[in-house]
């Protein structure tokens, strides 16, 4: 890399999941270790990298905005790179450059590697350019999917504090009808699980007590003999490491086997992502989903009954092309059957790409209709939310103390179960342990008071 190009500032800003927010992480540190400064805004910067989602049309459209903003940077310095990576970059590919002509780089998911080499290449074509005449350019387009890459070696500059994600997993093999995923990230690919085991004993190093695996499917992990409880497992009982928690699972891999693992490991979290999608058989078999609503009642049972304490959230899709009112019905009956402590809610967004955006024209429910069914189970969520932390005040839970609250004065945590709690203390126990008793709920989150003896240090 040239000289020149080490002494750069950058600026890297995500939207999105999870594995997003690991991948910016990524980004940050291999850009780190490649000579360029990490910057805290856009206005500092000189190379700009927005790490992008695909999943709905409002993010893809929100990104669209946010690099129409920065072009305003651009337009007072030429010199300025805007990159789009991720999901998004990989979906719309070299289009990008059509819809928002200032960008200078489109990355998928597969080419961090390969990102310092890249921004060389573009301020190599900038130097050696004789004019810097109207015409448009340079423009490069990263977008080889592949099969090998998980990043492996690579280390992920990561924030200050007592939390930490660890992707474990990229890709996906199942193929749900609505999904992008599978067409922007690839594949199903596993990381060894001896690097993963060493990431984590160097994070506790680093004053980490809590870990969280990601993944797309995150429990169907498997590398040679090794299974995804075998890796909970052993993740589980890594000294230092007080708390473990993993996303996103799917139905179909909560098996015994892991059930059985997050009962007995004391240091796995009482917390289950579950994500039903439909309550509906014939909309399931449609989304590609490979369960049945009994058999997703049978997994929350067999939960239940080895973890009774067991917090469940899950994600919801409404208005699925083709789904019928009652079908939707039968939506609102899973949640009220089961009652998740937490719903993320989605109305149906057709991606480009998918096998649901083919089905016939006539199956898309109306926009008004599919709005009214999403605000519909968004009021019957809350609601069972609501009823479910109100039945929790007065309980009394291990906090692991996360950061400053937004009301002065005050801290803010999460309990095993994956609940908020806000109360007072002082913002240099961030990464402490205590005892709070949850006082009162606004339906959402908790307002709690310390209980006993706080721990003056985190981790043990």
């Amino acid at each position: 890399m040239t000289k020149s190009t080490r002494s750069k500032r950058a600026y890297v800003e995500t939207y999105g999941c999870q594995m997003n927010i690991s991948d910016g992480e990524l980004m940050e540190g291999i850009l780190t270790n490649s000579g360029f400064e990490i910057v805290e805004g856009p206005e500092n910067a000189d190379v700009v990298l927005v790490n992008t989602c695909a999943i709905r049309e409002h993010a893809e459209n929100r990104v669209l905005g946010r690099v129409a903003q920065l072009n305003g940077l651009k337009r007072e310095r030429p010199e300025l790179v805007i990159g789009v990576t991720g999901c998004m970059a990989q979906r719309m590919g070299e289009t990008l450059f059509e819809r928002a002509p200032y960008v200078d780089l489109v990355m998928g998911p597969d080419g961090y590697r390969g990102l310092p080499d890249a921004l060389e290449n573009l301020e190599e074509y900038r130097t050696n350019r004789e004019s810097r005449s109207s015409v448009r350019g340079p423009q490069l387009a990263i977008l080889d999917l592949s099969l090998g890459e998980n990043y492996q070696g690579l280390e992920q500059r990561r924030t200050e504090g007592p939390t930490a994600w660890i992707p474990i997993q990229r890709g996906c093999n199942h193929r749900c009808t609505f999904c992008i995923v599978p067409y922007v990230r690839g594949p199903e690919k596993n990381r060894d699980p001896l690097e993963i085991l060493n990431e984590v004993r160097d994070l506790v190093t680093r004053g980490v007590t809590e870990v969280t695996l990601l993944g797309q499917t995150v429990n169907s992990y498997t590398f040679a003999d090794l299974s995804f409880p075998n890796l909970l497992s052993e993740i589980a009982q890594v000294e230092g490491i007080r708390r473990v928690r993993f996303t996103s699972p799917h139905p179909n891999d909560v098996t015994p086997e892991l059930v059985e693992v997050m009962a007995t490991e004391p240091a796995v979290c009482e917390h289950l992502h579950l994500p039903a999608q439909s309550g509906n058989n014939r909309t399931l078999k449609r989304m590609l989903r490979r369960y049945t609503v009994e058999i997703l009642l049978e997994k929350v049972e067999m939960v239940r009954a080895e973890i009774p304490e067991i917090a469940l959230s899950t994600d919801i899709i409404v208005a699925f092309p083709g789904e019928t009112d009652d079908e939707f019905r039968d939506t609102l009956e899973l949640m009220k059957t089961v009652r998740f402590d937490e719903a993320f809610t989605y109305k149906y967004s057709a991606r480009e790409g998918t096998p649901a955006t083919r089905l016939p024209a006539d199956q898309f429910v109306p926009p008004r209709e599919a709005q009214a069914r999403l605000e519909e189970l968004i009021g019957v969520s809350r609601g069972i939310r609501a009823e479910v932390n109100a039945g929790e005040v007065g309980r009394t839970d291990e906090v692991l103390i996360e950061r400053v609250a937004r009301n002065p004065g005050q801290i803010l945590g999460r309990t095993r179960r994956n609940k908020v709690v806000a109360f007072n203390g002082d913002s240099v126990r961030i990464g402490c342990y205590t005892q709070v008793m949850l006082e009162t709920t606004t339906g959402a989150t908790f307002a709690g008071r310390e209980i006993g003896q706080p721990e003056l240090v985190g981790g043990t």
